[in-house]
């Protein structure tokens, strides 16, 4: 694939941490409107490369390229109105405000009010904040979060929260939506609706995403493309079939298959 005709190009992206290689030359292009699994052992650096696309962790070497324009010299708090959005494996939410503040906050970087015109509280502002609360709650209702909306994160079971966090991201409206592990914790009726919801976000949404996850059933039944990891190296690319049938995969990460 041409680099023009992906959303993401990871170009020979190495990463060091002190005499540790946590990435090496990795390369990879993300296209458009499809759903691509980034797979491997703990340790094989799929979270760092999470890390580098949201600009948190910077690399020595390669490049990023977002829309073909690069994502070196980007600073964090503009990565999402770039159009990335991220959850974490950690959930990284306030925990102690209600369900829509917290989706809010996601739509925020889509919002135009200034910072002077905020602390005011100018009439201007105030539409702002009605515009940002309307589309926080038709992500709610798309996420099924509506029953949950005043309720303070912190009260919320596991699966809940991890959708709070999905729609959080969901709300900035991203182009590029980065999901890490967001299978972890949850128990098989809600990975069942995972998996219908990533799908969903593709096919309806029309968003691009980058998935990062051990569940291996998951993966390989939402991603179109996957991209195996192993060591902070690219092993292997492809299709779901041609990922569970490549034999360094299989001894790296699936266990060598069962003879009968």
């Amino acid at each position: 694939m041409a680099a023009g005709d992906a959303l993401l190009s990871v170009r020979g992206i190495t990463v060091r941490f002190g005499g540790v290689v946590a990435l090496d030359s990795v390369s990879f292009d993300v296209p458009h409107g499809g759903v691509c699994g980034l797979i491997g052992p703990n340790g094989a650096g799929k979270t760092t490369l999470f890390n580098c696309l949201s600009r948190l962790y910077s690399y020595q070497e390669g490049d990023l390229l977002f829309e073909g324009q690069s994502l070196t010299a980007t600073p964090v708090h503009q990565i999402a109105s770039l159009g990335i959005g991220r959850t974490f494996q950690n959930l990284a939410m306030f925990r102690t405000m209600s369900v829509e503040r917290n989706v809010m906050v996601g739509a925020h970087c889509r919002s135009s009010a200034g910072f002077f015109a905020s602390a005011l509280k100018l009439p201007s502002v105030r539409r702002e904040e009605e515009k940002v609360r309307g589309h926080a709650r038709e992500i709610m209702d798309y996420i099924g979060l509506t029953p949950f909306r005043d309720r303070a994160v912190g009260d919320l079971p596991f699966g809940i929260q991890k959708r709070v966090e999905l729609a959080r991201a969901l709300a900035s409206d991203p182009k590029l939506l980065l999901l890490d592990e967001p299978a972890a914790g949850l128990n098989h009726e809600e990975l069942a609706g995972l998996e219908d919801t990533i799908r969903d976000i593709r096919d309806r949404r029309g968003v691009t995403v980058l998935l990062v996850e051990h569940h291996m059933s998951l993966v390989m039944a939402v991603s179109d493309h996957i991209i195996a990891l192993n060591f902070g190296r690219k092993i292997a690319e492809g299709t779901p079939a041609e990922i569970q049938a490549h034999p360094e995969v299989i001894e790296a990460y699936l266990g060598t298959p069962a003879h009968g």
